[in-house]
């Protein structure tokens, strides 16, 4: 159980999935699919949905690469938390936004796997927050040109290393899709 001891529910997180940052993604439809369907999942159970939008320099705001992807429609009902950096924790609302909710587990999705994705489940986790990754619901673009590994490769070092982290009082955890379930 999360450090946040008096925070005993869960949310579903939802990062970037822009147009400008998933346009090239690895795997982009399928992902998008599965994120939508935990979307849906989520809500009919109950379990709040928090979604995060990236704006920097090249990703402006208000642009068409900075909206959310078409398949993925967020409710007025649900957080929009708005960022500038990696980790959707810093210079942001969204620690105010969960503790309104009493949320001390996240279950993460989204993009990139690299950037965005590890600085918010680390961010995250040490916070207190338990963090669930969603191991086929985050993605990344192919960056093998400047030296990175490919994209299949860092998604699956992420699941990989994400599912071994360990802190006191907190839990860290990979699933599938079809492995997550939210309290009704």
């Amino acid at each position: 159980m999360a450090t946040l001891s008096d925070r005993p529910a869960t949310a579903l997180v939802v990062i970037d999935v822009q147009n400008g940052v998933v346009a090239g993604a690895h795997r982009r439809d399928e992902v998008v699919a599965t994120i939508a369907g935990l979307v849906e999942q989520a809500r009919e159970s109950g379990t709040p949905v928090v979604w995060v939008q990236h704006s920097s320099d090249d990703l402006q705001q208000g642009s068409g690469d900075w909206e959310y992807v078409p398949e993925l429609a967020r409710r007025d009902s649900e957080p929009l938390v708005h960022k500038r950096f990696g980790d959707s924790f810093e210079d942001t609302e969204l620690e105010t936004v969960l503790a309104d909710a009493a949320v001390g587990r996240l279950v993460v999705t989204g993009a990139q796997t690299d950037a965005c994705i590890r600085s918010t489940i680390h961010g995250a986790f040490a916070r207190g927050y338990d963090v669930t990754l969603v191991g086929d619901a985050h993605t990344t673009e192919d960056l093998t040109a400047w030296g990175a590994p490919a994209p299949e490769q860092v998604i699956a070092h992420t699941n990989l290393y994400w599912q071994h982290q360990s802190a006191p009082g907190r839990t860290a955890a990979v699933l599938q899709a079809a492995e997550v379930t939210f309290a009704g």
